[in-house]
Protein backbone atom coordinates (compact mmCIF):
# COMPACT_ATOMS: atom_id res chain seq x y z
CA UNK A 1 0.00 0.00 0.00
CA UNK A 2 3.16 2.67 0.75
CA UNK A 3 4.40 1.49 -2.60
CA UNK A 4 1.02 2.45 -4.21
CA UNK A 5 1.07 5.80 -2.12
CA UNK A 6 4.05 7.05 -3.50
CA UNK A 7 3.81 5.97 -6.83
CA UNK A 8 0.48 8.20 -6.73
CA UNK A 9 2.38 10.94 -5.61
CA UNK A 10 5.22 10.93 -8.40
CA UNK A 11 2.17 11.02 -10.37
CA UNK A 12 0.62 14.36 -9.05
CA UNK A 13 4.51 15.86 -8.67
CA UNK A 14 3.92 15.24 -12.49
CA UNK A 15 0.57 17.05 -12.90
CA UNK A 16 1.97 20.20 -10.75
CA UNK A 17 5.16 19.86 -13.52
CA UNK A 18 2.36 20.51 -16.18
CA UNK A 19 0.52 23.25 -14.44
CA UNK A 20 3.67 24.80 -13.95
CA UNK A 21 4.16 24.46 -17.82
CA UNK A 22 0.54 25.65 -18.68
CA UNK A 23 0.47 22.50 -20.15
CA UNK A 24 -2.17 20.38 -17.86
CA UNK A 25 -5.90 19.66 -19.79
CA UNK A 26 -9.19 19.43 -17.56
CA UNK A 27 -12.16 18.47 -18.87
CA UNK A 28 -15.23 20.77 -19.12
CA UNK A 29 -18.74 19.89 -19.44
CA UNK A 30 -20.88 21.24 -22.18
CA UNK A 31 -24.01 21.00 -20.57
CA UNK A 32 -26.21 21.87 -24.00
CA UNK A 33 -25.54 21.84 -27.56
CA UNK A 34 -27.58 24.54 -29.05
CA UNK A 35 -28.50 25.37 -32.86
CA UNK A 36 -26.73 27.26 -34.90
CA UNK A 37 -23.36 25.76 -34.17
CA UNK A 38 -23.42 26.90 -30.26
CA UNK A 39 -22.89 25.44 -27.09
CA UNK A 40 -23.65 26.15 -23.45
CA UNK A 41 -20.53 25.74 -21.39
CA UNK A 42 -20.86 27.33 -17.59
CA UNK A 43 -23.86 28.71 -18.08
CA UNK A 44 -22.40 30.74 -21.22
CA UNK A 45 -23.80 30.40 -24.59
CA UNK A 46 -20.95 30.00 -27.02
CA UNK A 47 -20.05 30.23 -30.77
CA UNK A 48 -18.09 26.38 -30.73
CA UNK A 49 -14.95 26.93 -33.13
CA UNK A 50 -13.26 24.01 -31.68
CA UNK A 51 -15.95 21.31 -33.34
CA UNK A 52 -15.36 18.96 -35.67
CA UNK A 53 -18.64 18.78 -37.01
CA UNK A 54 -18.10 20.36 -40.27
CA UNK A 55 -21.35 19.77 -41.72
CA UNK A 56 -23.48 20.46 -39.27
CA UNK A 57 -24.53 17.22 -39.16
CA UNK A 58 -24.52 16.07 -35.53
CA UNK A 59 -27.70 17.50 -34.83
CA UNK A 60 -29.71 16.83 -38.10
CA UNK A 61 -33.39 15.36 -37.61
CA UNK A 62 -32.60 12.97 -40.48
CA UNK A 63 -29.60 11.60 -38.74
CA UNK A 64 -31.48 11.26 -35.20
CA UNK A 65 -34.28 9.75 -36.74
CA UNK A 66 -31.77 7.27 -38.52
CA UNK A 67 -30.32 6.24 -35.47
CA UNK A 68 -33.89 5.83 -33.52
CA UNK A 69 -34.95 3.93 -36.19
CA UNK A 70 -31.71 1.49 -36.38
CA UNK A 71 -32.60 1.50 -32.25
CA UNK A 72 -35.80 0.01 -32.91
CA UNK A 73 -35.03 -2.57 -35.22
CA UNK A 74 -31.92 -3.73 -33.69
CA UNK A 75 -31.38 -2.38 -30.70
CA UNK A 76 -29.01 -0.09 -28.63
CA UNK A 77 -25.81 -2.27 -29.37
CA UNK A 78 -24.68 -5.23 -31.51
CA UNK A 79 -23.80 -7.64 -28.50
CA UNK A 80 -20.32 -9.22 -29.96
CA UNK A 81 -17.47 -8.57 -31.94
CA UNK A 82 -17.85 -8.79 -35.73
CA UNK A 83 -16.29 -11.94 -36.08
CA UNK A 84 -18.51 -14.11 -33.45
CA UNK A 85 -21.81 -12.68 -33.62
CA UNK A 86 -21.72 -9.06 -33.88
CA UNK A 87 -21.83 -8.39 -37.74
CA UNK A 88 -25.04 -7.62 -38.55
CA UNK A 89 -27.01 -6.65 -41.68
CA UNK A 90 -27.04 -3.19 -40.99
CA UNK A 91 -22.82 -3.77 -40.97
CA UNK A 92 -22.85 -5.53 -44.42
CA UNK A 93 -25.21 -3.24 -45.58
CA UNK A 94 -23.61 0.18 -44.60
CA UNK A 95 -20.25 -1.14 -45.60
CA UNK A 96 -21.70 -1.45 -48.69
CA UNK A 97 -22.85 2.10 -49.03
CA UNK A 98 -19.91 3.29 -47.84
CA UNK A 99 -17.73 1.24 -50.24
CA UNK A 100 -19.93 2.68 -53.30
CA UNK A 101 -19.15 5.98 -51.55
CA UNK A 102 -15.64 5.83 -51.61
CA UNK A 103 -15.32 4.14 -55.51
CA UNK A 104 -13.92 1.11 -53.67
CA UNK A 105 -14.28 -2.49 -54.09
CA UNK A 106 -14.68 -3.17 -50.26
CA UNK A 107 -14.55 -1.47 -46.92
CA UNK A 108 -14.73 -2.08 -43.17
CA UNK A 109 -16.30 -0.35 -40.36
CA UNK A 110 -13.90 0.20 -37.17
CA UNK A 111 -15.14 2.42 -33.72
CA UNK A 112 -12.99 4.83 -34.21
CA UNK A 113 -10.91 6.47 -36.20
CA UNK A 114 -7.89 6.10 -34.45
CA UNK A 115 -8.73 2.35 -34.11
CA UNK A 116 -8.66 2.08 -37.79
CA UNK A 117 -5.04 3.47 -38.23
CA UNK A 118 -3.99 1.30 -35.09
CA UNK A 119 -5.79 -1.63 -36.64
CA UNK A 120 -4.64 -1.32 -40.10
CA UNK A 121 -0.71 -0.02 -39.68
CA UNK A 122 -0.71 -2.99 -37.08
CA UNK A 123 -1.91 -5.42 -39.07
CA UNK A 124 -0.60 -4.95 -42.42
CA UNK A 125 3.34 -3.88 -41.50
CA UNK A 126 6.17 -5.69 -39.34
CA UNK A 127 9.80 -6.05 -38.85
CA UNK A 128 11.50 -5.89 -41.81
CA UNK A 129 8.77 -3.77 -43.41
CA UNK A 130 9.34 0.45 -43.57
CA UNK A 131 6.45 3.08 -43.20
CA UNK A 132 7.09 6.71 -44.36
CA UNK A 133 5.53 9.21 -41.88
CA UNK A 134 5.24 12.90 -42.62
CA UNK A 135 6.09 14.36 -39.27
CA UNK A 136 2.55 16.49 -38.55
CA UNK A 137 0.58 13.28 -39.16
CA UNK A 138 -2.21 12.43 -36.80
CA UNK A 139 -0.79 10.64 -33.44
CA UNK A 140 -3.38 7.39 -34.04
CA UNK A 141 -0.84 6.62 -37.08
CA UNK A 142 2.37 6.83 -35.16
CA UNK A 143 0.95 4.73 -32.14
CA UNK A 144 0.23 2.17 -35.19
CA UNK A 145 3.80 2.38 -36.36
CA UNK A 146 4.80 1.82 -32.93
CA UNK A 147 2.55 -1.25 -32.49
CA UNK A 148 4.05 -2.98 -35.91
CA UNK A 149 7.10 -3.05 -35.19
CA UNK A 150 8.13 -1.50 -38.87
CA UNK A 151 10.86 0.95 -38.86
CA UNK A 152 9.81 4.89 -38.83
CA UNK A 153 11.43 6.94 -41.64
CA UNK A 154 9.91 10.42 -40.46
CA UNK A 155 10.26 12.89 -43.15
CA UNK A 156 9.92 16.80 -42.75
CA UNK A 157 6.39 18.09 -43.50
CA UNK A 158 5.43 17.88 -46.55
CA UNK A 159 9.20 17.45 -47.98
CA UNK A 160 9.12 15.64 -50.95
CA UNK A 161 12.64 15.71 -51.08
CA UNK A 162 13.45 14.20 -48.02
CA UNK A 163 10.89 11.31 -48.60
CA UNK A 164 12.59 10.55 -52.15
CA UNK A 165 15.84 10.10 -50.15
CA UNK A 166 14.42 8.01 -47.75
CA UNK A 167 12.60 5.61 -50.53
CA UNK A 168 15.88 5.35 -52.18
CA UNK A 169 18.34 4.16 -48.85
CA UNK A 170 15.41 1.67 -47.99
CA UNK A 171 14.78 -0.41 -51.17
CA UNK A 172 15.62 -3.90 -49.97
CA UNK A 173 12.51 -3.80 -47.34
CA UNK A 174 9.83 -6.43 -47.70
CA UNK A 175 7.01 -3.95 -47.54
CA UNK A 176 7.00 -0.03 -47.83
CA UNK A 177 4.08 2.38 -47.32
CA UNK A 178 3.93 5.98 -47.05
CA UNK A 179 1.11 7.31 -45.27
CA UNK A 180 -0.35 10.75 -44.51
CA UNK A 181 -2.98 12.94 -43.46
CA UNK A 182 -4.33 14.16 -46.43
CA UNK A 183 -5.89 17.48 -44.00
CA UNK A 184 -3.41 17.71 -41.33
CA UNK A 185 -5.68 18.53 -38.03
CA UNK A 186 -3.19 21.08 -36.19
CA UNK A 187 -2.06 23.36 -38.79
CA UNK A 188 -4.92 23.01 -41.25
CA UNK A 189 -2.97 22.22 -44.60
CA UNK A 190 -3.30 19.92 -47.56
CA UNK A 191 -0.78 17.09 -48.30
CA UNK A 192 0.36 17.06 -51.62
CA UNK A 193 -1.22 14.06 -52.63
CA UNK A 194 -0.36 14.04 -56.25
CA UNK A 195 3.47 14.38 -55.73
CA UNK A 196 3.20 11.28 -53.57
CA UNK A 197 0.94 9.34 -56.18
CA UNK A 198 4.06 10.14 -58.05
CA UNK A 199 6.58 9.20 -55.78
CA UNK A 200 4.58 6.01 -54.72
CA UNK A 201 4.72 4.77 -58.48
CA UNK A 202 8.64 5.59 -59.19
CA UNK A 203 9.46 3.37 -55.95
CA UNK A 204 6.58 0.82 -55.55
CA UNK A 205 5.25 1.54 -52.38
CA UNK A 206 1.99 1.43 -50.54
CA UNK A 207 0.28 4.65 -50.59
CA UNK A 208 -2.13 4.96 -47.15
CA UNK A 209 -3.98 8.93 -47.23
CA UNK A 210 -6.01 9.57 -43.32
CA UNK A 211 -8.86 11.72 -44.59
CA UNK A 212 -10.18 11.95 -41.33
CA UNK A 213 -10.72 15.69 -41.46
CA UNK A 214 -11.67 15.97 -45.36
CA UNK A 215 -14.13 13.05 -46.06
CA UNK A 216 -17.54 15.23 -46.14
CA UNK A 217 -15.59 18.61 -47.25
CA UNK A 218 -13.88 17.76 -50.53
CA UNK A 219 -14.24 16.54 -53.92
CA UNK A 220 -17.80 16.63 -56.17
CA UNK A 221 -19.31 13.96 -53.86
CA UNK A 222 -17.57 14.59 -50.60
CA UNK A 223 -15.38 11.59 -50.55
CA UNK A 224 -12.36 13.40 -50.08
CA UNK A 225 -9.47 15.19 -50.99
CA UNK A 226 -8.01 12.54 -52.78
CA UNK A 227 -11.71 12.86 -54.86
CA UNK A 228 -11.02 16.51 -54.97
CA UNK A 229 -7.37 15.79 -56.66
CA UNK A 230 -8.72 13.17 -58.89
CA UNK A 231 -6.03 9.98 -57.43
CA UNK A 232 -8.60 7.95 -55.77
CA UNK A 233 -7.62 5.28 -58.16
CA UNK A 234 -4.08 5.57 -57.11
CA UNK A 235 -4.13 5.34 -53.51
CA UNK A 236 -3.84 2.07 -52.19
CA UNK A 237 -5.74 2.62 -48.74
CA UNK A 238 -8.25 4.76 -48.18
CA UNK A 239 -8.48 5.52 -44.22
CA UNK A 240 -11.43 8.07 -43.02
CA UNK A 241 -13.51 8.91 -40.04
CA UNK A 242 -17.79 8.95 -39.50
CA UNK A 243 -17.15 11.50 -36.13
CA UNK A 244 -16.35 14.74 -38.00
CA UNK A 245 -17.95 16.08 -41.14
CA UNK A 246 -20.24 13.00 -41.10
CA UNK A 247 -21.68 14.05 -37.90
CA UNK A 248 -21.24 10.28 -35.70
CA UNK A 249 -19.26 7.96 -34.73
CA UNK A 250 -16.33 5.59 -36.13
CA UNK A 251 -13.87 4.92 -38.94
CA UNK A 252 -13.33 3.39 -41.71
CA UNK A 253 -10.75 2.22 -44.44
CA UNK A 254 -11.83 1.33 -48.09
CA UNK A 255 -9.50 0.26 -51.01
CA UNK A 256 -8.88 -3.40 -52.93
CA UNK A 257 -11.27 -6.54 -51.61
CA UNK A 258 -8.25 -8.11 -50.46
CA UNK A 259 -7.27 -5.47 -48.36
CA UNK A 260 -10.19 -5.31 -46.59
CA UNK A 261 -10.45 -9.29 -45.97
CA UNK A 262 -6.98 -9.08 -44.64
CA UNK A 263 -7.80 -6.94 -42.34
CA UNK A 264 -10.64 -8.68 -40.93
CA UNK A 265 -8.24 -11.25 -40.11
CA UNK A 266 -5.03 -9.36 -39.33
CA UNK A 267 -6.88 -5.85 -37.69
CA UNK A 268 -6.34 -6.52 -33.83
CA UNK A 269 -8.70 -3.43 -33.11
CA UNK A 270 -11.10 -5.10 -35.71
CA UNK A 271 -11.53 -8.36 -34.19
CA UNK A 272 -11.12 -7.96 -30.29
CA UNK A 273 -13.83 -5.34 -30.24
CA UNK A 274 -17.74 -5.06 -29.70
CA UNK A 275 -18.86 -3.94 -33.45
CA UNK A 276 -20.42 -0.56 -34.00
CA UNK A 277 -23.81 -0.05 -32.35
CA UNK A 278 -26.80 -0.08 -34.65
CA UNK A 279 -27.84 3.75 -34.05
CA UNK A 280 -24.40 4.70 -35.07
CA UNK A 281 -24.80 3.00 -37.93
CA UNK A 282 -28.09 3.96 -38.90
CA UNK A 283 -26.59 7.41 -38.45
CA UNK A 284 -23.43 7.19 -40.99
CA UNK A 285 -26.13 5.78 -43.61
CA UNK A 286 -28.00 9.31 -43.54
CA UNK A 287 -24.99 11.01 -43.16
CA UNK A 288 -23.61 9.28 -46.39
CA UNK A 289 -26.82 10.15 -48.03
CA UNK A 290 -26.83 13.77 -47.00
CA UNK A 291 -23.26 14.42 -48.35
CA UNK A 292 -23.40 12.62 -51.88
CA UNK A 293 -27.26 15.07 -52.25
CA UNK A 294 -26.29 18.10 -50.24
CA UNK A 295 -22.70 19.79 -51.78
CA UNK A 296 -23.99 23.14 -50.95
CA UNK A 297 -22.99 22.50 -47.38
CA UNK A 298 -19.48 22.16 -48.18
CA UNK A 299 -19.69 24.63 -50.59
CA UNK A 300 -20.46 27.29 -48.12
CA UNK A 301 -18.14 26.05 -45.57
CA UNK A 302 -15.27 25.91 -47.85
CA UNK A 303 -15.91 29.42 -49.08
CA UNK A 304 -16.90 30.77 -45.68
CA UNK A 305 -13.36 29.72 -44.30
CA UNK A 306 -11.61 31.22 -47.44
CA UNK A 307 -12.85 34.49 -46.21
CA UNK A 308 -11.92 33.75 -42.26
CA UNK A 309 -8.39 33.26 -43.89
CA UNK A 310 -8.18 35.89 -45.43
CA UNK A 311 -9.65 38.46 -43.47
CA UNK A 312 -7.25 37.27 -40.44
CA UNK A 313 -4.06 37.25 -43.41
CA UNK A 314 -4.93 40.69 -43.49
CA UNK A 315 -5.00 41.57 -40.48
CA UNK A 316 -0.74 39.55 -39.86
CA UNK A 317 -1.63 37.05 -38.32
CA UNK A 318 0.19 34.08 -39.07
CA UNK A 319 -2.16 30.94 -39.73
CA UNK A 320 0.67 28.37 -40.28
CA UNK A 321 -0.26 28.33 -44.49
CA UNK A 322 -3.98 26.80 -43.73
CA UNK A 323 -6.10 25.98 -46.31
CA UNK A 324 -8.88 24.51 -44.76
CA UNK A 325 -11.83 24.92 -42.69
CA UNK A 326 -8.69 24.22 -39.93
CA UNK A 327 -7.58 27.77 -39.24
CA UNK A 328 -4.69 28.28 -36.24
CA UNK A 329 -3.63 30.79 -34.84
CA UNK A 330 0.15 30.85 -33.76
CA UNK A 331 0.52 33.01 -30.68
CA UNK A 332 3.91 31.31 -29.63
CA UNK A 333 3.97 30.71 -25.94
CA UNK A 334 1.63 28.70 -23.91
CA UNK A 335 0.72 31.89 -21.21
CA UNK A 336 -0.10 33.71 -24.34
CA UNK A 337 -1.98 30.71 -26.37
CA UNK A 338 -4.28 30.42 -22.85
CA UNK A 339 -4.78 33.89 -22.75
CA UNK A 340 -6.15 34.49 -25.81
CA UNK A 341 -8.42 31.46 -25.77
CA UNK A 342 -9.60 32.77 -22.48
CA UNK A 343 -10.32 36.17 -23.66
CA UNK A 344 -12.33 35.08 -26.93
CA UNK A 345 -14.38 32.37 -24.42
CA UNK A 346 -15.12 35.89 -22.79
CA UNK A 347 -16.70 37.31 -25.76
CA UNK A 348 -18.90 34.57 -26.28
CA UNK A 349 -16.30 32.32 -28.52
CA UNK A 350 -14.67 28.79 -27.62
CA UNK A 351 -11.79 28.24 -29.28
CA UNK A 352 -9.18 25.31 -28.30
CA UNK A 353 -5.79 26.22 -27.20
CA UNK A 354 -2.70 23.98 -28.58
CA UNK A 355 -0.12 23.45 -26.90
CA UNK A 356 2.71 20.96 -26.35
CA UNK A 357 3.15 17.98 -27.11
CA UNK A 358 0.29 18.35 -29.55
CA UNK A 359 2.63 21.24 -31.21
CA UNK A 360 6.47 21.73 -30.78
CA UNK A 361 7.73 24.12 -27.98
CA UNK A 362 7.26 27.78 -28.64
CA UNK A 363 4.44 27.00 -31.52
CA UNK A 364 1.12 26.92 -29.47
CA UNK A 365 -1.44 28.27 -31.23
CA UNK A 366 -5.46 28.57 -31.06
CA UNK A 367 -7.60 26.68 -33.69
CA UNK A 368 -10.74 27.21 -34.61
CA UNK A 369 -12.44 25.23 -36.49
CA UNK A 370 -15.79 26.16 -38.73
CA UNK A 371 -18.93 24.52 -39.60
CA UNK A 372 -21.87 25.19 -42.32
CA UNK A 373 -23.91 25.64 -38.88
CA UNK A 374 -22.28 28.49 -38.44
CA UNK A 375 -24.25 31.86 -40.02
CA UNK A 376 -22.68 34.27 -41.78
CA UNK A 377 -23.52 36.54 -39.00
CA UNK A 378 -22.06 34.93 -36.83
CA UNK A 379 -18.41 33.99 -38.75
CA UNK A 380 -18.49 37.56 -39.67
CA UNK A 381 -18.88 38.53 -35.81
CA UNK A 382 -16.16 36.05 -35.02
CA UNK A 383 -13.65 37.16 -37.32
CA UNK A 384 -13.45 40.94 -36.08
CA UNK A 385 -13.55 39.53 -32.49
CA UNK A 386 -10.56 37.16 -33.16
CA UNK A 387 -8.64 39.92 -35.10
CA UNK A 388 -9.18 42.43 -32.09
CA UNK A 389 -8.22 40.33 -29.69
CA UNK A 390 -5.19 39.04 -31.06
CA UNK A 391 -3.88 42.95 -31.32
CA UNK A 392 -4.73 43.63 -27.66
CA UNK A 393 -2.59 40.39 -27.16
CA UNK A 394 0.42 41.99 -29.42
CA UNK A 395 -0.09 39.47 -32.29
CA UNK A 396 -0.50 40.70 -36.17
CA UNK A 397 0.06 44.60 -37.14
Amino acid sequence: MQELLIGMEELNTELAELEAQAQRRRLQVVEEVLPGGRVRVAGQNLLNLSSNDYLGLAQDPRLIAAAQAAAARWGAGAGASRLVVGHLALHEEGEAHLAKFKGAEAAVIFPTGYMANVGTLAGLLGPGDVIFCDRLNHASIYDGIKLSGATLKRFPHRDLNRLEDLLRETGSARRRLIVTDSVFSVDGDLAPLQDLVNLKARYGTWLMIDEAHATGVFGEHGEGLAEAVGVSREVDIHMGTFSKALGSQGGYVAGDRRLVDYLHNRARSFIYSTALAPPVLGAIDAALKIVAQEPERRRYLLEEAEIFRRDLLAAGLDILGSETQIIPVLAGDNARTLAFAAELRAQGLMAVALRPPTVPPGRARVRFSLSAAHSREDLSRARQTVVATARKLGLGE
